[in-house]
C-alpha cells in the first residue's frame, strides 16, 4: 500500500515532468515524510518547494543537472547516465546504479 501511496502523490507532483519522481526516490530511500523529501529535493535543486511542481522550471533545471527529462533530445542523459545523476545529486543508493557499478568493477578484474 505504500508504494501505491508514494506513486500517487509522486504523479500528482508531476512524475518526471516536475520532480515528483525526485520526491518519491526520497520518500522511498530515507524515508522522509512528504513535506521533508519536498524540502530535501528543492534545497538539492536550489529552488523553492512551490517550484518543485512547475513543469517548465523543473524542465529546465532536470536538463541543465543532467537528471532526464521527458522527452529527451539528442545528447541529453537517458536511461542509466540520468539515474547516476539522480544517485549523485540526492546522495542516495539507486540499486540499479549500484548493480551497474558492481558489474563494471567485477568485469575489470
Amino acid at each position: 500500500m505504500g508504494m501505491a501511496i508514494t506513486h500517487a502523490i509522486a504523479s500528482g507532483m508531476g512524475g518526471m515532468r516536475a520532480a515528483g519522481d525526485l520526491v518519491a526516490r526520497m520518500q522511498i530511500a530515507r524515508g522522509m515524510k512528504i513535506d521533508e523529501a519536498k524540502a530535501h529535493v528543492a534545497g538539492k535543486l536550489k529552488c523553492s518547494v512551490s517550484d518543485l511542481t512547475d513543469p517548465i522550471l523543473m524542465n529546465e533545471a532536470r536538463d541543465e543537472l543532467g537528471l532526464g527529462l521527458l522527452h529527451p533530445y539528442g545528447g541529453s542523459p537517458k536511461c542509466m547516465e540520468a539515474k547516476f545523476n539522480i544517485a549523485e545529486l540526492l546522495e542516495i543508493d539507486v540499486n540499479c546504479v549500484q548493480r551497474f557499478r558492481s558489474h563494471l568493477s567485477a568485469s575489470n578484474l
